[in-house]
């Protein structure tokens, strides 16, 4: 097994926390959960609404993927943490599914959960493949 590279990009959102933003070995990139921050003004109030806040988490999860050198099609799992789960759950899967072709999608769990940081409503991290 190769050492662990680990991965931080200037046009992504700062962490929240220590960590980085993407770790790969191996060809197998683990990237960081993405909240719906905006990474040119992080103190800026988060998007209203679980579909704004989706896309832009996906905004910021497509930022780290294209700093990697990939794309949508090497995500092979995604994770999603929703707040109000029941209430959210329909409308987050209309936006989620829009970003990945039907038959391609990755394997995935959708959680609720009790709180996120900056008060989100989604977080969303990705596992991906090298080719």
């Amino acid at each position: 097994m190769s050492m662990p590279e680990y991965h931080m990009f200037a046009a992504a959102p700062a962490p929240v926390a220590p960590f980085s933003h993407a770790c790969e070995a191996d060809g197998w990139v683990f990237i960081t959960g993405q909240l719906p921050i905006d990474p040119g003004n992080e103190a800026a109030p988060l998007p209203e609404g679980i579909e704004a806040q989706t896309h832009k988490t996906f905004d910021n999860l497509l930022v780290v993927l294209s700093g990697l050198g990939l794309g949508l099609e090497n995500v092979v799992s995604a994770r999603a943490f929703l707040t109000d789960f029941h209430g959210d759950y329909e409308r987050f899967n209309a936006v989620y599914a829009s970003y990945f072709p039907e038959g391609k999608r990755p394997a995935r769990t959708c959680i609720g959960t009790t709180g996120l940081a900056r008060h989100a409503l989604v977080e969303i991290d990705f596992i991906a493949r090298r080719p």
